[in-house]
C-alpha cells in the first residue's frame, strides 16, 4: 500500500509510476475523488457530533419544559442525519481502502524502463554449458527423461487431480525431497536464516497484507466455508508473522526461510509453457524473506540474490541474472531480480528465483513497524522476498543438465548426502 499522503501531494508521481508499469492511471483519480469525499463526510459527521454534544449540554440546563422538548425534537432530526452520514462514511471508508489496494508499488529509479518481459536485462552469466554434441548425443527434455526412468508420471497426475498435476515417484520423489532439505540446511547453517514452519492456509487479511488480494484473487484457491486460502507462496505467511508489531532496530534485519507447497490457479495462453512440469497448480518452494530498515534494504537485496546464486553454484548449474523492467516487476515490488537456469533439453532459460525489494509496501498493509531508537517514532520496515529456490524448475535443470547418453541422470555431488549416497538415477 502506498502512503496516502504521497498520493495526495504528488499524484503525478503515482501516475508516472503506473505508466511505467503499463497500468491505467485512472485509478489515481478514483482514489483522490474518494479521498475528497471521505474528508467532506468526516467533516460533516464531526460537525453534527459537535452540535449534538453542545445542544445536549444546553438541554440539560434548560428550565422551560416546552422549549426543552422543542430542542429535543430538533436533535432527533440531527441524530437521524448523523446516523445516515455515519453509514455513508463507513461505506466511503471501505471503498477508499479497497481502491488504494489496487495501487501497485512505485518502481525504483534504478530499474530498466520497458513494457514487458522482452525489455528485461540480463546482467551477468555464470557457468559453462555442456557441449552435448561433443559427447555424441542430443539432450532430451525432462518430459522424456523422467517417464523413461520411471521417476515422473504425467498420466497418473492427471488422473488424480486433472491437468497440470503430476506424480514424482521413487528416485524422483527422493531427489525433490533431497533438494528441499539441502536448501533449507544451506540457508540456515551457512546464510544465517531462521527456519519457520508455517500453516499452508491463511486468513483473508493475510493475503491483503502481502498484496495478493484483491488483485490476484482469481489465481488463488479458496475454502469458502471457513474463508481460508491455500498459500500461493510462503511469502504471504511470513509477511504477517510480525503483523501489528513494533520491532526494535537491534532486531533487524530479520532473515526467515520456509518450505511450503504453493497453490496457484495458473491461467496461461494456449501453448505457453504447457509441456512438462514448468507450470503447475501445485509446486514446492523454499522461500527467503527479510525484514530490514529502509536504509539497508537494497544492500540486503544483493545479499539475497547472492544466497540464491550460491545454491546454483553449488549445484554447478549454468544460470544468468536478469534485472526486471518496469513493465514486468511484480505488483508489490520496487525492484526485482530473476535467476534463470539453463535447460538444455528445451534450449531455454527457466526462472528459479525472483528476488524483490518491496520497500514499505507490504509493511503498510500488515502494519509492521520498527523503532529506530528508544525515543523515536515508529517507522515502517522494508520487506524483501525471494525463492531460495523454487521447484519444479530446479528439478528440470538438474535432470536436463545432468543427463547421460544412456538416459540416466547423475545426482549433483552437493545433494548426495541427502540422497543416501545415490550417485546416479537409472
Amino acid at each position: 500500500m502506498l502512503d496516502i499522503d504521497l498520493v495526495r501531494k504528488k499524484p503525478e508521481l503515482i501516475r508516472e509510476a503506473l505508466r511505467k508499469r503499463n497500468d491505467d492511471t485512472a485509478i489515481v483519480d478514483a482514489v483522490l475523488a474518494l479521498d475528497v469525499q471521505h474528508r467532506e463526510l468526516l467533516q460533516q459527521v464531526e460537525t453534527l457530533r459537535a452540535e449534538r454534544n453542545r445542544v445536549s449540554k444546553e438541554i440539560g440546563q434548560m428550565k422551560d419544559k416546552d422549549s426543552r422538548q422543542e430542542r429535543i425534537n430538533a436533535m432527533r432530526e440531527v441524530g437521524e442525519q448523523l446516523v445516515a452520514l455515519e453509514q455513508q462514511l463507513r461505506e466511503n471508508e471501505a471503498a477508499f481502502y479497497e481502491k488504494q489496494l489496487w495501487l501497485p508499488n512505485i518502481p525504483h529509479d534504478s530499474i530498466p524502463l520497458g513494457p514487458d518481459e522482452s525489455a528485461n536485462v540480463p546482467v551477468r552469466y555464470w557457468g559453462e554449458r555442456r557441449d552435448f554434441a561433443a559427447e555424441g548425443f542430443v539432450p532430451l527434455p525432462h518430459w522424456d527423461l523422467g517417464p523413461a526412468l520411471g521417476i515422473l508420471d504425467f498420466e497418473r497426475g492427471v488422473k488424480l487431480a486433472g491437468s497440470r498435476f503430476y506424480v514424482l515417484q521413487g528416485a524422483g520423489a527422493r531427489l525433490q525431497r533431497a533438494v528441499i532439505f539441502w536448501m533449507l540446511d544451506v540457508q540456515t547453517r551457512q546464510n544465517g536464516y531462521t527456519e519457520v514452519y508455517l500453516p499452508f492456509v491463511v486468513k483473508r487479511e493475510m493475503l491483503l497484507g502481502a498484496g495478493q488480494l484483491p488483485k490476484f484473487e482469481g489465481n488463488l484457491y479458496h475454502d469458502v466455508e471457513d474463508d481460508l486460502w491455500l498459500v500461493p507462496t510462503a511469502e504471504v505467511a511470513i509477511t504477517n508473522l510480525h503483523r501489528d508489531e513494533i520491532l526494535g532496530a537491534d532486531q533487524l534485519p530479520l532473515n526467515y526461510v520456509a518450505y511450503t507447497p504453493c497453490f496457484r490457479r495458473e491461467k496461461m495462453s494456449a501453448g505457453r509453457d504447457v509441456r512438462g512440469i514448468k507450470r503447475g497448480h501445485q509446486f514446492d518452494k523454499v522461500e527467503m524473506y527479510k525484514f530490514t530498515t529502509p536504509e539497508t534494504s537494497f544492500s540486503e537485496l544483493e545479499k539475497m540474490v547472492a544466497n540464491a546464486e550460491g545454491l546454483l553454484q553449488a549445484l554447478n548449474i549454468p544460470y544468468r541474472i536478469v534485472e526486471l523492467c518496469t513493465g514486468d516487476i511484480s505488483f508489490g515490488a520496487a525492484k526485482g531480480i530473476d535467476l534463470e537456469v539453463w535447460a538444455p533439453g528445451q534450449d531455454a532459460w527457466l526462472e528459479v528465483s525472483s528476488c524483490s525489494n518491496v520497500t514499505d509496501f507490504q509493511a503498510r498493509r500488515a502494519n509492521v513497524r520498527y523503532r529506530p531508537d528508544a525515543n523515536a517514532k515508529p517507522q515502517f520496515v522494508h520487506t524483501l522476498n525471494g525463492s531460495g529456490l523454487a521447484l519444479p524448475r530446479l528439478m528440470i535443470a538438474i535432470m536436463e543438465n545432468y543427463q547421460q547418453a544412456d538416459g540416466s541422470i547423475v545426482v549433483p555431488e552437493a545433494l548426495r548426502p541427502w540422497m543416501g549416497g545415490v550417485e546416479v538415477i537409472r
